[in-house]
């Protein structure tokens, strides 16, 4: 290995500040413990929307998403209702392997699928569809195949067997240790980025087995913890005390009571209309139109010319969205305001990929998930999942030689890639 100082980047998917800290103070996670009595342990705000392809986006490039263009898992085609999936094609921005000079060696980071020739390896994360478009070089594909890796979880188990989903969760983690065993050795990096991502699908199905003493999968839940925390500690102790140790979150978790349809409420208050009756859809908007929602929790308005069925004119956005502001910060379900934080795409983001961001965006409150289908039938129910993302639970760990430096008081993902590049040289 080289004698400059190499940096280590481990992503916990998902994974809320106060989770890590409980978990380390009570030994379940004794490595992880112990990087954080050694280094700087910070709670850190995630993007909004606290998705992590939005999330891992502004960590990988250092931007907002105004700069890289990823505001959700799913977007509109232009000029359409239409939708499409963006994936790492689509990112504006360059993530940090490519305007380093280094050789690293990237694993399991969402939102860059499909990979394209690098400095190094990469294997991309969620969601990836093609196991030969995961993989850079793809000399890799049959080695990481004969390890079992995977590209996700199952998480369609979950809805039917739990116990099945369990299993494939264990061997997903598995593989993906296996595999960034073998590719520590396999290249002369400067810099390794390792994402967990089982942490999140965990959560997802199983938060109520963090919270819950005695729930039938606890111990199961607090042992994937306990092999990810070994992997961390095998990871920690192979690099130098010059060496970065960065580990950091995309977003936290926290219980989930109910999801919340904000279609079903534009619809009953006039601001979204439908033709063909009860056949209600995306591609069923009708003119009159005056706002509508896409996951998560993004509300465009229906401009005429930039959508076929158009309505808006420039002129009554304002008066609009000031309607849509007081309808959706009254909102309550069960006595309790439903939505914490309304903003609008000026006061989050900046750059050339403005035009295109939703016009508003919300923050959940606590324990409500905000979800846009257009064919629900009622404004809120009782969910499959028992957790949901935070936007402000994040955490961000730095050891190294300058630890201590230029790290801001409440960091945001965006931040990390500036923290590292100030801090691995030493700065």
């Amino acid at each position: 290995m080289s004698s400059k100082i190499r940096t280590l980047i481990i992503g916990l998917d998902g994974v809320p500040y106060g989770m890590l800290k409980g978990l380390a103070d009570s030994g379940v996670m004794p490595a992880t413990a112990k990087l954080i009595d050694a280094g700087v342990f910070k709670k850190m705000n995630s993007t909004i929307p606290e998705v992590s392809s939005v999330a891992w986006s502004s960590m990988i490039t250092g931007t907002n998403p105004g700069r890289h263009g990823i505001f959700g898992f799913m977007d509109l085609q232009p000029g359409s209702y239409k939708m499409k999936f963006p994936n790492f094609t689509d990112l504006k921005a360059p993530p940090f392997w490519e305007q380093w000079q280094e050789k690293s060696v990237i694993v399991n980071v969402p939102s860059t699928y499909p990979v394209r020739p690098m400095n190094g390896v990469h294997i991309s994360g969620f969601v990836s569809l093609d196991f030969d478009k995961s993989v850079y070089p793809a000399s890799l594909v049959p080695q990481l195949k004969s390890m079992d890796y995977r590209l996700d979880a199952n998480s369609e188990l979950a809805h039917s067997n739990m116990d099945l989903f369990l299993q494939d969760v264990d061997n997903t983690l598995a593989g993906s240790i296996k595999a960034g065993r073998y590719l520590w050795d396999y290249t002369d990096w400067q810099n390794f980025m390792f994402t967990f991502t089982t942490t999140d699908r965990l959560m997802h199905f199983l938060y109520s087995a963090y919270e819950d003493k005695d729930h039938k999968y606890r111990y199961i839940f607090l042992e994937h913890f306990r092999k990810i925390d070994k992997a961390i500690g095998e990871m920690a102790g192979k690099i130098g005390d010059r060496d970065l140790l960065v580990m950091l979150s995309d977003h936290g978790f926290e219980r989930l009571d109910y999801d919340v349809q904000l279609n079903y409420l534009l619809a009953q208050h006039g601001f979204l209309k439908f033709e063909n009756g009860p056949e209600t859809a995306l591609q069923n908007i009708a003119y009159g139109t005056k706002a509508f929602a896409l996951e998560p929790a993004r509300i465009y308005l229906n401009y005429k010319g930039k959508y076929p069925a158009g309505s808006v004119e420039p002129d009554q956005a304002a008066k609009i969205l000031s309607e849509l502001k007081d309808l959706l910060t009254s909102l309550k379900v069960d006595g309790k305001n439903v939505i914490r934080d309304v903003y609008t795409k000026q006061q989050l983001y900046t750059g050339p990929c403005v035009d295109i961001a939703p016009d508003l965006i919300c923050v959940g409150a606590a324990g409500f998930n905000l979800r846009s289908s257009f064919k629900a039938s009622k404004l809120s129910n009782k969910p499959v999942f028992t957790g949901k993302h935070t936007q402000d639970t994040a955490f961000l760990l730095v050891k190294g030689t300058a630890d201590a430096v230029n790290i801001p008081d409440v960091p945001t993902v965006a931040d990390v890639k500036g923290v590292i590049e100030a801090n691995k040289n030493g700065a």
